[in-house]
């Protein structure tokens, strides 16, 4: 049983081994894969494994000992699914492994906002305090969270922890989801449409999966709909937002601040027009990469090839 790995070093840059994989047979680990190796990598695989490496029709065709994938992550969109299923080959997922870790970001773009702690500690660093002769040096406004209101946008598994966090908070909360589901039993509390949320909230948290249908939802007409004082928060797919019109919100002053995780195409171009913007904080995608999210996903990776070995595949998509 041979196992290819086309792109595993963002799940194990060192600290999280493959053991509980490389148990079920020959492991063979790439770091990345560019789309024009792929193939050739996993030409003699039965399993592959794969992050963010492409495998479409093309390549699925070509794989002729192919017999089950297993996405490194809970979006599977990166595999042709479809063509897959046409070759009897089951397509898992890891469905949950880091709720917890990304609500946690969430708060952490959304505090850096409010308090941009990073900037103010570097005054002290710098010297900047102690020139400045005064005991209390701000460099930003300071916000309080309590009484506020925020807009999760996609009330999931990661949706609803966030929620739970902004209650935590003292915050009031409103939820859009296409699937509204039970509400939760904290209050203040509200289902509310796309629109109304925008209106509404002094902090809007995206956590929805990426489709055709939402995708560039946040656009001009959207964010001119905000509070001035609003902040916007991205730790869920990059594609969601418009990115020329957010940098045109942010630097004409429609909106605060936004705090990006993801962008449209990543890395990150040198011509992403957010890189200018006004008050917009990006970090490199790594909500998901705690060493305790990393780990359930490595131990839920090895249970999907476990599961598949026994004959009933878990966790599959297609």
């Amino acid at each position: 049983m041979k196992i290819v790995v086309l792109d595993g070093n963002r799940l194990n840059p060192g600290d999280n081994p493959w053991d509980e994989v490389a148990a079920f047979g020959e492991l063979e680990v790439y770091d990345w894969s560019d789309p024009d190796q792929v193939a050739a990598r996993a030409g003699e695989a039965d399993i592959l494994l794969t992050n963010k490496s492409l495998v479409p029709r093309e390549t699925i065709e070509r794989l002729a000992k192919l017999r089950y994938i297993s996405v490194l992550a809970t979006g599977y969109n990166i595999v042709d699914v479809q063509a897959a299923r046409e070759r009897d080959i089951p397509v898992s997922n890891v469905p949950v492994y880091g709720t917890d870790s990304v609500a946690q970001y969430v708060f952490a773009l959304l505090l850096e906002l409010c308090h941009h702690v990073g900037r103010h500690g570097e005054t002290v660093r710098s010297g900047e305090w102690q020139r400045s002769g005064t005991w209390s040096l701000f460099k930003t406004p300071l916000i309080e969270l309590v009484s506020k209101t925020m807009a999760v946008v996609g009330f999931g598994r990661i949706g609803r922890r966030v929620g739970e966090l902004a209650h935590a908070f003292g915050m009031n909360v409103l939820a859009v989801d296409v699937r509204a589901g039970d509400p939760p039993d904290y209050a203040p509390f509200a289902f509310a449409s796309l629109e109304e949320a925008f209106r509404r909230a002094d902090v809007v948290s995206l956590n929805c999966a990426l489709t055709s249908e939402n995708e560039g939802m946040v656009d001009r007409r959207l964010l001119a709909s905000m509070k001035a004082n609003a902040f916007l928060i991205n730790a869920a797919r990059g594609p969601l937002v418009r990115e020329a019109d957010l940098a045109d919100a942010l630097d004409r002053g429609v909106i605060a601040g936004a705090a990006l995780d993801v962008v449209s195409t990543e890395p990150i171009r040198p011509d992403n027009p957010l890189l200018a913007a006004r008050n917009c904080i990006i970090t490199p995608h790594i909500a998901w990469a705690s060493l305790e999210a990393r780990r359930r996903l490595m131990k839920t990776t090895a249970e999907n090839i476990g599961a598949f070995l026994r004959g009933q595949p878990q966790n599959v998509v297609n």
